[in-house]
């Protein structure tokens, strides 16, 4: 009897092991939310942060697929993740239900006064990748997790910068939507949710490549709290430096007949980085110069360097360093991929300028010159001329 009571018992624990173990976990899923939310690659880091795949809307929907301390890691399509941090996520109800795929609409490209727009019709707010190809220029547009339903791409005559749009089903669950540019510059772009309609607002090339025409933001890099680096035989602070030259380039631009400047701060104020960028994103400037100067700890390293992230973007950090090295100042190099704040936006041109190395004794002097204020903000200008030449 006992052995028949051990033995029904051994069934029992076996069977509830089993049943429990076949169980199905719940499927999570979040939206993003917050400030410029940004997928992550991966779980590297740097200074600046983890290479991120880009922004992305408020509001779109991602699926948990694991987690760490501080990020999400979320199933983009079959084959394809990403991370995002939990500050930036919020999850959704548990009476959400998903589809068990999701499909495009129609295609609408279409111009108003300002700007071109693609809308891309959709069932659900899904997750995107946008870049940049030139030569010649094209947007590129992964749309996560959808099937093509689309049979019809209308393209209006109003459309003054988009020159055509396709797509290819790249992946069983992933649209790639090409959008060619009739000009050779990218001048910025803007992706979004309006409902469920992905848009894309493309900006178009100015009417008249002339700098005084253009809107022109320069951006005092730090500020306030953020003091950025330090001199090595002197006082000087890169927050303090960084607004005298921003201020130097502006009384320059004006000087010129530049009518139309934005300035990110004129005094020494904390300006949060994610801000700096919605203010200027609200601007819409055709052109953002970012002023900053360099640090290491070797006392050796001088020079000066351009920086930007995206590849349409780097015609303009090129024709100011050429310019800059004419100050005999030695090259530190043009970089690309950079994961600083203000390089990361799609939204206009931008550069940024690291004039010099506050940790180098040589390159010190030079920033605490009036003189060299004034240089850096001529051949910055140059630079600028150089670039809209280039295009002509």
């Amino acid at each position: 009897m006992k052995n028949q009571l051990l033995l029904i018992a051994t069934i029992f624990i076996v069977l509830t092991c089993s049943a429990q173990n076949n169980i199905t976990k719940k499927e999570q899923y979040i939206r993003t939310s917050g400030k410029l939310p940004a997928l992550a690659y991966g779980l590297g880091e740097d200074r600046l942060g983890g290479a991120k795949m880009g922004y992305i809307d408020t509001n779109v929907l991602l699926k948990i697929i694991d987690s760490t301390k501080d990020l999400y890691h979320v199933q983009l399509s079959k084959n394809r993740s990403a991370y995002i941090d939990k500050a930036f996520a919020k999850f959704e109800s548990d009476s959400f239900k998903t589809k068990k795929f999701y499909l495009t609409g129609s295609f609408v490209a279409k111009g108003d006064s300002a700007f071109d727009y693609l809308n891309i019709n959709m069932e659900e707010k899904l997750p995107y990748k946008a870049s940049m190809e030139i030569n010649p220029a094209k947007i590129i547009v992964d749309i996560f997790g959808v099937q093509s339903n689309t049979n019809w791409i209308t393209q209006l005559s109003s459309l003054k910068e988009i020159k055509n749009v396709y797509y290819n089903q790249v992946e069983d669950d992933v649209l790639r939507v090409t959008i060619e540019l009739k000009h050779a510059q990218h001048w910025g772009y803007v992706i979004g949710y309006k409902g469920k309609s992905l848009v894309v607002k493309v900006n178009r090339q100015p009417k008249l490549l002339d700098i005084k025409k253009l809107t022109i933001a320069i951006d005092a890099g730090h500020g306030g709290t953020n003091t950025g680096a330090g001199g090595v035989r002197t006082n000087a602070s890169e927050k303090a430096f960084t607004l005298i030259f921003a201020k130097a380039l502006e009384k320059s631009l004006k000087k010129l007949g530049v009518k139309n400047i934005i300035m990110t701060r004129t005094f020494d104020t904390s300006f949060d980085m994610k801000d700096r960028i919605l203010f200027l994103q609200e601007k819409n400037p055709n052109l953002v110069i970012s002023l900053h100067l360099n640090s290491t700890s070797n006392a050796a390293t001088k020079g000066t360097s351009t920086f930007y992230k995206h590849i349409g973007f780097r015609s303009i950090s090129t024709a100011i360093l050429k310019r800059m090295l004419e100050l005999k100042l030695d090259e530190y190099g043009n970089v690309g991929h950079f994961n600083f704040g203000l390089n990361a936006p799609t939204s206009f041109p931008n550069c940024l300028v690291e004039i010099a190395f506050l940790s180098n004794e040589e390159d010190e002097k030079k920033i605490i010159s009036p003189l060299f204020h004034k240089q850096v903000a001529t051949k910055i200008q140059l630079g600028i001329m150089d670039w809209l030449k280039g295009m002509k």
